[in-house]
């Protein structure tokens, strides 16, 4: 018998999984996976246990408690410009996973092709996979990690159904132009195309620079899955509450596929975040300023230490190239890493179809209090 379907061939365990394990089994610092190691806005927490003794510990909408849909819509107005009806163009998802997985079984038929930006978050492979259809990778090549809009429009054939854009893009960092969002949204009309854009990391984008929705350009409202999240921009990662906000025939169809992955979760947590969406413009600012002063903490000290080091315009990841230190395979070199310096990263490798561009990357976290990262820069002292 089989050991199981053919679409899981090559999923496996994710990287994510094996090497936080060998964090915790060699008691390294863990530089892998993308979770703050402080908890979000004491407010936020209040709130939560608050619904909890309140009694908001049952199935909760299976669009999301009103309180929360109204807060996404007033959130996406009062950031963007884009307009929502919260009763029928938001709907609120188990994290931002669940949420791009419900949009391509929403859209994507067998055999349709669906083309993301490579590196991409290995979830999405998977989310392709269980829809039926066929990846192709569009590379963010090193050091720019740029959008080639020529390289986009020559991956676009009959069979071309969703584009699965995300920005500001993990792992490299690269918060998308003006100018290449145009382009992406001139190839997403010209073809009639669907296009899922996962923009989790909107509130983490440093230098001046600013997160903008694909949604809000010319002709993208009605064909744009727009997905974000709470998870990175209030520090709960393990609430999972998550959203997706379109016109109401996408939020719909995004519904039909969503409600028989977890049909609803998240009961005490879905009023809290709605609270924290309300934050003033200083809570935005002290988070983005915090996490660019960790970034360039951890960024001089990598340099320092001898890797290329590119320095991101958004997310909470450093990418550097290992060459400069004698290495070229990142899964070998993250592998033997924590037993060597007590230090865990995750190699690019795995977030590519094309694994050699990725071999010689490795992606490190900077959501970590700067103590943790000047521990972790001690360590790699001995490499």
């Amino acid at each position: 018998m089989r050991a199981h379907a053919e679409r899981l061939d090559g999923l496996g365990t994710t990287i994510f999984a094996e090497m936080s394990a060998l964090a915790v089994a060699t008691g390294s610092v863990n530089l892998g996976q993308g979770f703050p190691d402080r908890d979000g806005p004491d407010s936020l927490l209040e709130d939560a246990i608050a619904a909890i003794r309140a009694g908001a510990n049952q199935y909760p909408p299976a669009r999301g408690v009103p309180a929360l849909r109204q807060a996404i819509a007033d959130h996406q107005k009062r950031f963007y410009d884009l307009s929502y009806d919260p009763d029928t163009q938001v709907l609120v998802t188990t994290g931002a996973t669940e949420a791009v997985a419900a949009a391509l079984l929403a859209f994507v038929e067998p055999g349709d092709e669906v083309i993301a930006l490579e590196p991409y978050y290995d979830s999405y492979a998977a989310g392709i996979a269980f829809a039926g259809g066929r990846r192709v990778p569009v590379t963010l090549r090193a050091p720019s990690y740029r959008l080639d809009l020529d390289e986009l429009r020559a991956a676009v054939t009959p069979r071309t159904k969703v584009l699965l854009i995300n920005s500001p893009h993990n792992p490299t960092g690269t918060v998308l132009t003006d100018d290449e969002l145009q382009g992406i949204r001139d190839v997403a009309v010209e073809h009639d195309l669907v296009v899922i854009t996962d923009e989790v990391y909107e509130h983490l984008v440093y230098d001046g620079l600013q997160h903008l929705p694909l949604a809000s350009y010319d002709g993208m409202a009605d064909r744009t899955v727009s997905i974000s999240s709470a998870g990175k921009t209030f520090a709960v990662t393990g609430w999972k509450i998550g959203w997706v906000t379109g016109s109401a025939e996408v939020v719909t169809a995004v519904t039909t596929a969503k409600q028989f992955l977890t049909f609803t979760s998240g009961a005490p947590f879905q009023p809290a975040v709605a609270n924290a969406l309300a934050l003033g413009n200083d809570y935005f600012d002290t988070l983005r300023a915090d996490l660019q002063s960790r970034r360039d903490l951890l960024a001089n000290g990598l340099t320092d230490l001898g890797f290329e080091v590119h320095r991101p315009a958004g997310t909470y990841f450093i990418t550097t190239d290992i060459r400069p230190l004698g290495h070229t395979d990142g899964i070998t070199f993250c592998r033997q890493l924590p037993e060597k310096t007590g230090v865990v990263a995750i190699p690019h490798q795995v977030f590519y179809d094309n694994t050699e561009i990725g071999r010689p990357l490795v992606r490190w976290a900077f959501c970590k209090q700067p103590e943790v990262l000047q521990e972790a820069l001690n360590r790699l002292q001995k490499l």
